[in-house]
């Protein structure tokens, strides 16, 4: 479960549902095990092989040889999608079934497999060699995005839908601060939904249940203080949901005020009784289920499917050692560039004697000086709420020097909700969508002030807004005749590189005049280039938790509560946090080599909307597709100089 993406309606039926007859496979018996249900649909795992750009082959002589054909799938696809998840819908501003959310049972998920099989057959039926070439990339990608689905649904793991950062414990609480209100509808479907919530746990805690069965349980670590934080959220945190009643619109009668007040304070208490019975399993029955073990491939079939994380998460055929070792040097680049830094600082003209010591001494002592000087932190969350909203305007006037595309989307920083702050990283980013009519959010964490140093401020800005995640998520979705599954693929390696290489754009912003913000923006680096090594270590070289925190210790300047949060993300979630790091890399080296190839004619806003306008990509088709751009650059610059009198 994440928020919006979750909804306790089976498909069961063509009586049910009259779409599903445009969906053979899920007219027929389900004659799956649970072992056998994808992850997806999620359906945003893929890798593109150099082989994506060559031809494609024909289905044979009953190929279907029409570009029509191509979009009657992918039109069914878009319906697919819109009646299984009414949240994907609403974001898409369809509200036919708002008043529902996503069914999150294992008979969901064989239906979600079944459909996957069924659109790979009829995809595959289609000779893609008769469309032109824009076409024959979207059939790739929508090709290989349902054959990796089919691939990851043998590992199970969607039987471990949940973690401390991940599940109802968060999600609930949050179901009244991710939506519009502004008309009486808005709150029917609101108030419907939460009926919903004690259905959708009941099949949360089926789909956990498989997994016991079928030994497909996260490490007991991930899991054991679940618990404690389902109890805070419905002991203290449910009240939040009764707080769009303070927005009816003057339109709405009074008699329909109260009708709305009286069914949702009338659900609350059953949604509480709900959690409450889910917090009893977890401790009763989950984890005493759940794994000692924390790496990935301790598992039976792990050691593939670490390597199966790895590729999807990082579009690339890396190995978990060769991941390991560009880590390892990044690690060591990086801190090369923070010993320079370090020596800039008014930290270190006064402390002369800190010249004579050894590179490890010297950064161990203005580490713990960054730890526990009170000028790096604020005193109040509000302030420090305040220095990210104003450091975000400053940001503003730069960007069309930079881009020669924004977006339209606006957005806004708000606080991590405190009952869910504790277990939260540093920040995180939830998107908006223009059609529904609501902004982008950068959630800033106010938990623990000592561990929210202000150095982080300009980086991590950088990264979760503009000209990072807001950024490029919000023009994916408002592009023109992109197609809809285009806009969303969830290529980890681009989304999270992109937000990456953005907090390096500051450079070029002149918000790295202060050392001590350099430093910053160096301490974020190293701690992508840290989790390639710590998260290969773990999952694949049989390093502890602790070996884990100890090398993030020595290496970054994150608070020992970051740290360990952040350790115990990745144990929860292989393979994830390396693609940070490669998607950066990937974009750099792409910057580079058009540096190179075009000198005085490269345009850093063409650029950019080269990297950017075509959606979210695989690594090897962004490599490809912006190496073209490049071509197309250096001829254009020849032409205008042949032109030119």
């Amino acid at each position: 479960m994440r928020p919006h993406e979750g909804t306790p309606h089976c498909l069961e039926t063509e009586a049910e549902c009259p779409k599903l007859a445009s969906f053979p496979t899920l007219r027929s018996a389900c004659s799956l095990s649970a072992m056998q249900v994808s992850a997806s649909l999620r359906p945003f795992l893929f890798l593109l092989p150099t082989a994506l750009l060559a031809p494609a082959a024909t289905a044979g002589p009953q190929a279907q040889n029409t570009p029509s054909a191509f979009e009657t799938v992918l039109s069914d696809y878009e319906a697919y999608r819109r009646q299984v998840s009414p949240e994907y819908a609403m974001r898409k501003g369809d509200d036919t079934r708002a008043g529902e959310l996503r069914d999150v049972s294992p008979r969901a998920h064989i239906t979600d497999i079944n459909a996957t099989r069924d659109f790979l057959v009829r995809i595959m039926a289609i000779d893609a060699t008769q469309m032109n070439a824009a076409d024959q990339l979207d059939y790739r990608l929508f090709r290989r995005q349902l054959e990796m689905a089919l691939e990851g649904d043998k590992f199970g793991d969607w039987m471990m839908p949940i973690n401390a950062r991940s599940g109802p414990h968060q999600e609930i609480p949050q179901m009244g601060d991710l939506d519009r209100f502004q008309t009486e509808l808005d709150f029917i479907h609101y108030a419907k939904r939460l009926t919903c919530v004690p259905g959708q746990l009941l099949q949360l805690e089926e789909t956990l249940r498989a997994g016991m069965a079928a030994g497909k349980v996260p490490p007991r670590l991930v899991i054991e203080a679940i618990p404690q934080q389902v109890r805070i959220a419905r002991e203290s945190a449910l009240n939040r949901l009764q707080a769009p009643l303070a927005k009816f619109p003057a339109s709405m009668s009074s008699e329909s005020r109260a009708r709305i007040t009286e069914e949702i304070a009338s659900t609350i208490p059953k949604i509480a009784e709900q959690m409450m019975l889910f917090e009893a399993f977890l401790i009763t029955d989950y984890l005493p289920a759940c794994r000692a073990s924390i790496a990935a491939s301790s598992m039976e079939g792990g050691a593939e499917w670490y390597a199966f994380q790895l590729r999807s998460f990082t579009t690339t055929e890396l190995t978990a050692q060769e991941i390991h070792d560009i880590g390892v040097r990044e690690v060591a680049r990086i801190r090369g560039e923070m010993l320079a830094v370090i020596a800039k600082t008014d930290w270190s003209s006064a402390q002369s004697s800190s010249a004579a010591l050894a590179d490890d001494d010297r950064f161990a002592q203005f580490i713990e000086y960054l730890r526990t000087d009170p000028r790096f932190y604020c005193k109040s969350g509000d302030e420090l709420l305040a220095r990210y909203r104003s450091f975000c305007k400053e940001i503003d006037p730069h960007l069309p020097e930079l881009f020669g595309t924004c977006p339209r989307l606006t957005y806004g920083i708000r606080e991590i909700p405190r009952f869910m702050a504790p277990s939260q990283t540093t920040a995180y980013y939830q998107p908006g969508s223009m059609k529904r009519g609501e902004p982008g959010w950068f959630y800033a964490n106010t938990y623990r002030l000592d561990m929210r140093p202000t150095y982080e401020i300009v980086p991590l800005s950088l990264h979760e807004a503009v000209p990072g995640h807001h950024f490029q998520i919000s023009l994916a979705d408002e592009l023109e005749g992109s197609r809809e599954f285009r806009k969303d693929l969830d290529s980890t390696a681009f989304v999270e590189g992109w937000a990456l290489y953005s907090e390096r754009l500051g450079i070029e912003m002149g918000f790295y005049a202060d050392p001590y913000d350099d430093f910053g923006r160096l301490l974020y680096e190293m701690w992508r280039a840290t989790r390639l090594v710590v998260d290969t270590g773990l999952h694949a070289f049989g390093w502890s938790r602790d070996d884990a925190i100890a090398y993030m210790t020595k290496h970054t300047a994150l608070s020992a509560l970051n740290i360990e949060n952040e350790v115990d993300r990745y144990i929860g979630w292989p393979g994830q946090a390396t693609a940070y790091k490669i998607g950066e890399l990937c974009i750099r080296e792409l910057r580079a080599e058009a540096e190179t190839a075009l000198g005085s004619a490269f345009d850093i806003r063409r650029f950019h909307d080269a990297v950017l306008l075509h959606g979210p990509l695989p690594l090897d088709v962004l490599r490809a597709t912006v190496r073209d751009w490049i071509a197309a650059e250096v001829h254009r610059a020849r032409t205008a100089s042949t032109t030119t009198p």
